[in-house]
């Protein structure tokens, strides 16, 4: 394994609860995740992101941790956990931990000691509590509202004082001004860094610093996480204070750790702030997740990424889905249309210089899973929202290993979310060495980038093709793009193809699609 591996790596986003079940309880697990590594080895992934695993009572699917030094029973044990970890290393594939900063779950020993303490107690003051204001009981201190819906704030049982929480309610907000939570949390970074882990994703890594006084926001109080919306709880100066204390904590062990952030900014210039020498290694890049497809909202956001991260010395981070947005086969309209184009803008990702993230099952062109009834919803945003929300249920939908069975290979217990039947032909046993299979164009684009990034030098603007269709040089090939509804000609641009997401037609590119030339 390179040093400084992960600045031009492809990273596997694994959530555990769909990837595979092992024990049959109809929910994933370590183990699962450890079966199905050699499967990950053959995509030609470099790392996995495993999305929380911690002990959690699973109200926010694991993001609510009650235990940062202890696995969810459900999901295995400390060893199992050991056991995954020691099989992804023998294939050459790192892991990286979710971490949760910006709140436990009040099932934690903190909150519950907290609650039992009463209001001015040192166990209070680490998460944010406030008096209830007597002459208006029913008022809370702002008017911030829960990023899941309804109030940030929720009275304690004996109605003297409220709690801060920016999700659900059962996620109460750590205070990063008290020291006790920074000296836990390096603790927590060590106690896993001595186990092997290959570095941390930082859940809400923008958000565990609060403005001063806590302020009211702008209009109702209402702000989207997956946006970009200035706010007194978002993107504080502070939280880089955080973050240079734990960049040297990572740089004492050895294997080239890294820090990812998960951090929603209002710009890009802004987002680059996290990536300073001496704070984290890499944040997501959620414009292209945020940008419809069309060429000139993908090329200000590149050109956008590059120019910034240049100026800290960090590489792009790309991604197009993760388990809080709707799959991108179906933000592109779905059906055929929809396959074609996120296979297009997959490529055009593997095409450009820095990090890539693949998020489970869209290599096997899997769809949002819009129609899942009520009754067995789980995401906190469908209930506070009432069903307005329909939240995030529909891209957290269990892989479909096997053509049958009842969980279509996920396990033999069933899948805690219901499959849809047609996902049989997107199984990976339906889709495995089946040529222009999705899972195939994944395997071949990234097993050819990886061959190819060596010569990677940055991205150099070609001549466009059409309106809405682009090209570059990235010193390895010639990636052309076209994002329109007709084919349009790439004949001037190569003329032996390595990679095409859909197959060439007469020297023109098909329509939604993307074409590398050999240079």
């Amino acid at each position: 394994m390179s040093e400084q591996w992960w600045r031009d790596a492809v990273i596997y986003q694994v959530y555990p609860r769909s990837f595979a079940d092992a024990d049959g309880d109809g929910m994933g697990d370590l183990e699962g995740v450890r079966s199905r590594i050699p499967y990950l080895a053959k995509l030609g992934v470099d790392a996995i992101w495993l999305s929380p695993f911690f002990a959690s009572p699973q109200n926010d699917a694991g993001y609510d941790v009650s235990d940062y030094r202890a696995i969810e029973p459900r999901f295995g044990d400390l060893d199992d956990f050991d056991r995954m970890l020691e099989t992804a290393h023998e294939h050459g594939i790192r892991l990286i931990a979710d971490l949760v900063p910006n709140h436990t779950s009040s099932e934690h020993e903190w909150f519950k000691a907290a609650l039992a303490a009463g209001p001015g107690s040192p166990e209070r003051a680490r998460y944010w509590f406030r008096d209830v204001d007597q002459a208006n009981p029913d008022v809370p201190p702002n008017n911030w509202q829960s990023i899941f819906g309804g109030p940030a704030w929720t009275k304690t049982d004996d109605g003297q004082q409220w709690y801060l929480h920016l999700f659900d309610s059962t996620q109460p907000d750590l205070n990063w001004e008290n020291p006790e939570v920074h000296e836990e949390f390096q603790s927590i970074l060590r106690f896993w860094l001595d186990r092997g882990v290959d570095g941390f994703r930082i859940d809400v890594a923008h958000g565990m610093v609060k403005a001063e006084g806590l302020p009211d926001t702008g209009g109702d109080g209402t702000i989207e996480m997956i946006g970009t919306t200035l706010a007194p709880f978002f993107d504080q100066d502070g939280v880089h204070d955080i973050y240079r204390t734990w960049r040297p904590i990572i740089e004492e062990y050895d294997g080239d750790r890294i820090f990812v952030a998960e951090a929603w900014t209002d710009s890009a210039e802004r987002r680059a702030l996290y990536l300073r020498p001496d704070e984290l290694h890499q944040a997501f890049n959620f414009d292209l997740v945020l940008a419809p497809f069309r060429a000139a909202d993908f090329r200000k956001a590149i050109d956008a990424e590059i120019a910034n991260n240049a100026g800290v010395g960090a590489p792009c981070t790309w991604v197009l889905s993760n388990h809080d947005v709707q799959r991108h086969v179906t933000r592109y309209g779905g059906g055929a249309q929809g396959l074609a184009r996120a296979k297009a803008a997959t490529q055009l990702l593997l095409s450009l210089p820095g990090v890539v993230y693949v998020y489970q099952g869209e290599e096997l062109g899997l769809n949002e899973v819009l129609d899942l009834p009520a009754e067995v919803r789980e995401d906190p945003t469908f209930f506070r929202t009432n069903g307005e929300q329909i939240g995030r249920d529909g891209c957290r939908v269990p892989l479909p290993w096997t053509r049958e069975g009842a969980s279509l290979g996920f396990g033999t217990g069933g899948s805690w979310l219901p499959q849809p039947a047609d996902w049989s032909g997107l199984s990976v046993e339906a889709e495995d060495g089946v040529e222009g299979s999705t899972l195939e164009f994944y395997r071949a684009a990234i097993n050819l980038r990886k061959t190819l990034r060596g010569s990677v030098t940055g991205l150099t603007w070609l001549a466009d093709p059409g309106d809405e269709a682009f090209a570059f040089d990235n010193g390895a090939v010639v990636c052309v793009v076209n994002f329109s509804d007709e084919p349009v000609p790439v004949a001037g641009y190569g003329t032996e193809v390595i990679l095409a997401s859909t197959p060439l037609e007469n020297g023109t590119l098909p329509a939604g699609s993307t074409v590398w030339f050999k240079k």
